[in-house]
C-alpha cells in the first residue's frame, strides 16, 4: 500500500469515527407513552388531544402535616399559594391546581360577590334618596325613604350572607373561613375538595405538563418541581412527588445508568469466552469478533442519533444481544467458515429480528430494527476484518458445492432410522405443546412487576394509599358546545353511572358536573353561563376548554393489573349512555394508552412468533444452495421456540412484551447454529466448525446473561429467557442435524502411507 493510500485510509477512518461519535452524542431515550403505543392509534390520538387542551398525565405533590388542617393554617396557606404559583410558572406546565389557589380564588369570588351585593345596596339607597329629594322631601324624609328602600334587600341578602358565611370574612387569613369551606361538620374534607385535600392532614397539588413532552423535558420538569417544593418552606412531616411523569423520569435515569453497565458486563463475558475457550489457535485474533461487534453497536446507535429517533426500553436489551449474536458471524469468518453460508445466515438473522417491526408496540419495533441493523453491520465489519486478517489455516478451503451429505463418514454408532424418527417425533411433540399453549400463556401486566426496580414506584404506591388513586382516566367529550343543557345532563348521568358501577375502582377528581353542582338539576343556558362566570378561570379551564368545544370528566384509577384495567375500561365504555347528537365521547389518559398497548400485544401472538421464523426461512431458501439446510434451520427455530413456550407454560412463567416475540429472537440463534453445523459434515471441517459454533453459543448466552445485573426485573427476566433460548436453539439444531440429515456411510480406510493426509490442529 502506497503512503498516499495509507494516509487516505487513515483520514477516512478518522472521519468515520468522528461521525459515529457525533451520532452517539445525539442519542436520546424515551419512556413516555409514545414508546408504548403508536401515535396513529385512536386511543393515543384521543389522549394526546385531551392533553393539548387540559394538560398531560399529572405530577402530583402530596404533602402531609402532623395535625388536621396544618397546611391550611394562616401562615402555611400563604406559602402554599406561593408554591402553586411558582409551579404554574415553570416551563412546560399547562395548568396547576391545589388547595391554596382554589381557596384563594374562592375567597376572591366571595369578595367579589360581597362587593356586588354592597354596590347593589348602595345603588338602591342612593336612587331612593335621589327620587325623594326630587319630589321635595326634606333630608330626614329622604333618609327615611332610603332606609325603607334597602330594608327588603337587607332582609333577603343579609340572611343569605349570614347563612353562607358563618365563619366570617372570606380571606385566606381567616382560618374559620378556610375550615368552613374545606371541611364538613365531622372534620373530614368535603367530597368536592378530595382531589386537592384527600385527608384532613394532607394536601395534593396537581401539576399538569403540556402535551408531547419528550424524555428530557419530562425529567427537567420533575426536577424543577421537586426543587420548588423543597424551597417552599412548608412545615410537613412527609412530602411525596409522584405521578406517571415521575416514574418515567426515574426509568429514564436508570436506562442511562444501565446502558454502559450492561454493555461493559456483556463485553467482559463475551470477551472471556473468545479469549479462553479453545476455538482459534492465534490468541491475538480471538478478540477480533468483539472489535467488529463493538463497531456495529456504536454505528447502529449513532444512526439512531443522526436520525433523531429516540430509543426506549429496548435499547437496554439491545447492547448485550447485538454483542452476543453479532459477534458470532465475524468469529465464523475468522475461523474460515464458508462465507456464503455466513452471509446468508446473518441476513436471515437480520430478517428474523426485522420482523419485530410489525409489533404494535413502538419500543419492540425499535428493538427489532436496531438488532437487524446491528447484525448486518457486524457481518460487514467481520468481512472487512477477515479480509485484512489471514484466514485460519485449520480448515481446508472446500467449496460448499462439493460438500456431499452422502460422503459423511461414520464416527461411532449412528442412530437407526427408527431411533431418528422417535427422537424427532418426541422433540416435535414437546414443541407442539408449547405452540398450542401460546394463546393461554399469561402476559405480565402488573405495574409492580414490569417496573420493579424503579424507586419511584414505591412513592406512587404510597401516594395511592393517600389519594386513593395513582393515575387518571378521562371521559373526553367533544362537540360544538359541550355545555348545553343536554350535554351537561348527559355528563351528570355519565358520572352517576360511573360512580355507581365502578366507584370502588374509579374515584372522582374533577368534572363539569362537580364544579357546576350548585346549579341544581336542569339548569338553563343563562344559568350555566352565570355559573361559569362565578367559577375561577384556572379551575374551570382544567375541565372545560375556553371555547366550550371540549370537556373532560377525570377519575382517579389505582395501579392495577393492566389486563384487568383494560377490562374495566371496556366495561366503562359500554356503560356510558349514548351522547347527544353532535357530541362524541372517548376515553383518554395514560391508563387508556397502556391498556390498549397490552391488548395489542396479547393479540396475534402466533403472528408475532411465526413472522421471524418465516422471514428467516425465506432468506435461507433463496440464499443457500441446498434447500434441505434451509428447511432444517426453520425446523430448528420452530422446535426451539416451541420448547421455550412449553417451558414457560410448565414453570408458570409469564411472558412480557419482550418475550412474547420469542419466535423472532430464537430464530436468529437456531438458524445460525443449524446452518453452520450443516456446513461441517465432511472430514476435519466437522470438528472445527462444531467447536466454533459451541464457542459462539457460549458467547451469545454470556451476552444475554449480562442482563441479569439490570435493576429492572423485566430486563433481568428477558436476559434469562434469552440465555435459555440459546441452549434450546443449539439443542434443536443438533436434533435436526441428527434426525434429518442423510444416513451416513462407512468411513473409508485410511492409507497410513498417504503423504497428503491432513492434520487438524485444535
Amino acid at each position: 500500500m502506497t503512503p498516499l493510500r495509507r494516509l487516505l485510509g487513515l483520514v477516512l477512518i478518522a472521519m468515520a469515527i468522528a461521525m459515529v461519535g457525533i451520532g452517539l452524542s445525539q442519542v436520546r431515550t424515551d419512556t413516555t407513552s409514545a414508546s408504548f403505543l403508536s401515535l396513529d392509534d385512536p386511543s393515543q390520538k384521543a389522549s394526546l388531544e385531551a392533553a393539548r387542551s387540559f394538560g398531560g398525565d399529572p405530577i402530583v405533590v402530596v404533602a402531609e402535616s402532623k395535625k388536621s388542617g396544618g397546611l391550611l393554617g394562616r401562615e402555611q396557606i400563604t406559602a402554599l399559594v406561593g408554591l402553586e404559583g411558582e409551579l404554574s410558572r415553570l416551563p412546560d406546565v399547562a395548568v396547576v391546581y391545589g388547595p391554596g389557589t382554589v381557596l384563594n380564588q374562592v375567597a376572591g369570588q366571595a369578595q367579589n360577590m360581597l362587593a356586588t351585593i354592597s354596590g347593589r345596596r348602595d345603588g338602591l339607597r342612593a336612587d331612593a334618596e335621589q327620587r325623594a329629594r326630587a319630589a321635595g322631601a326634606s333630608k330626614a324624609e329622604a333618609t327615611k325613604a332610603a332606609d325603607a328602600a334597602v330594608a327588603k334587600f337587607d332582609v333577603r341578602y343579609g340572611s343569605l350572607l349570614a347563612k353562607g358565611l358563618p365563619a366570617g370574612l372570606p380571606t385566606l387569613r381567616n382560618p374559620g373561613f378556610v375550615r368552613a369551606v374545606v371541611f364538613d361538620e365531622e372534620g373530614e374534607p368535603r367530597q368536592q375538595w378530595r382531589f386537592v385535600v384527600p385527608r384532613p392532614n394532607a394536601i395534593a397539588i396537581v401539576v399538569r405538563p403540556r402535551e408531547g413532552l419528550d424524555q428530557a423535558a419530562t425529567e427537567r420538569l420533575v426536577e424543577r418541581t421537586k426543587k420548588a417544593v423543597g424551597d417552599a418552606g412548608l412545615q410537613t412531616t412527609k412530602v411525596t412527588v409522584t405521578g406517571m411523569p415521575v416514574i418515567a423520569s426515574g426509568l429514564g435515569g436508570m436506562l442511562r445508568h444501565e446502558i454502559p453497565l450492561l454493555g461493559s458486563v456483556a463485553l467482559v463475558l463475551i470477551g472471556a469466552c473468545y479469549a479462553f475457550l479453545p476455538w482459534l489457535s492465534r490468541r491475538r485474533a480471538r478478540l477480533l469478533p468483539l472489535v467488529a461487534t463493538l463497531g456495529a453497536t456504536a454505528i447502529t446507535l449513532a444512526l439512531f442519533g443522526w436520525l433523531d429517533h429516540p430509543l426506549s426500553l429496548g435499547v437496554v436489551a439491545f447492547l448485550p444481544i447485538i454483542m452476543g449474536t453479532g459477534s458470532d458471524f465475524p468469529a465464523y469468518l475468522l475461523r474460515g467458515a464458508d462465507r456464503r453460508r455466513v452471509i446468508v445466515t446473518a441476513v436471515a438473522a437480520a430478517a428474523g429480528f426485522l420482523s419485530l417491526a410489525i409489533s404494535p408496540v413502538p419500543f419492540v419495533r425499535d428493538l427489532g430494527i436496531a438488532l437487524a441493523t446491528g447484525v448486518l453491520i457486524a457481518v460487514a465489519l467481520g468481512l472487512l476484518i477477515s479480509k485484512l486478517a489471514p484466514r485460519s489455516a485449520e480448515l481446508p478451503d472446500v467449496p460448499e458445492a462439493t460438500l456431499e451429505p452422502a460422503a459423511v463418514p461414520v464416527r461411532g454408532r449412528a442412530l437407526s432410522p427408527l431411533a431418528r424418527f422417535g427422537v424427532l417425533m418426541g422433540a416435535g411433540a414437546i414443541g407442539l405443546v408449547g405452540w398450542l399453549a401460546l394463546p393461554h400463556l399469561d402476559i405480565a401486566a402488573q405495574p409492580e412487576q414490569l417496573a420493579q426496580g424503579v424507586p419511584e414506584l414505591d412513592d406512587a404506591t404510597y401516594a395511592e394509599g393517600v389519594l386513593g388513586s395513582a393515575g387518571e382516566v378521562q371521559v373526553f367529550v367533544r362537540g360544538d358546545d359541550v355545555l348545553t343543557p343536554a350535554n351537561l345532563a348527559w355528563m351528570n348521568r355519565a358520572q352517576e353511572i360511573t360512580l355507581r358501577r365502578f366507584g370502588d375502582r374509579l374515584h372522582p377528581v374533577a368534572s363539569p358536573p362537580s364544579l357546576l353542582a350548585f346549579l341544581g338539576e336542569n339548569p338553563t343556558v343563562s344559568q350555566i353561563q352565570a355559573g361559569l362566570d362565578q367559577m375561577p378561570h384556572y379551575l374551570r379551564s382544567s375541565v372545560i376548554r375556553d371555547d366550550r368545544r371540549q370537556a373532560v370528566l377525570s377519575f382517579g384509577i389505582e395501579l392495577d393489573d393492566v389486563g384487568e384495567q383494560q377490562q374495566l375500561l371496556r366495561d366503562l365504555r359500554e356503560a356510558l349512555p349514548p351522547p347527544p347528537d353532535g357530541t362524541t365521547v372517548d376515553l383518554a389518559g395514560l391508563p387508556v394508552v397502556t391498556g390498549r398497548s397490552y391488548e395489542l400485544v396479547s393479540q396475534d401472538r402466533y403472528l408475532a412468533s411465526l413472522a421471524g421464523i418465516g422471514a428467516a426461512g425465506l432468506v435461507l431458501l433463496i440464499g443457500l444452495r441446498r434447500r434441505a439446510d434451509a428447511l432444517r434451520a426453520v425446523g430448528a427455530a420452530s422446535l426451539a421456540t416451541g420448547w421455550g413456550l412449553a417451558g414457560a407454560w410448565f414453570l408458570g412463567v409469564s411472558l412480557t412484551p419482550l418475550t412474547v416475540t420469542l419466535g423472532c429472537l430464537a430464530t436468529a440463534t437456531a438458524c445460525e447454529f443449524s446452518v453452520l453445523l450443516g456446513a461441517g459434515r465432511v472430514g476435519p471441517r466437522s470438528t472445527v466448525v462444531r467447536r466454533a459454533v459451541l464457542v459462539a453459543a457460549a458467547a451469545a448466552a454470556s451476552g444475554y446473561l449480562a442482563l441479569i445485573v439490570s435493576g429492572l426485573a423485566v430486563i433481568r427476566d428477558f436476559g434469562l429467557f434469552l440465555a435459555a433460548t440459546v441452549g434450546l436453539s443449539l439443542l434443536a439444531a443438533q436434533v435436526m442435524r441428527l434426525t434429518t440429515s442423510p444416513m451416513p456411510v462407512a468411513a473409508p480406510a485410511v492409507n497410513q502411507t498417504e503423504p497428503t493426509r491432513m492434520k487438524v490442529k485444535l
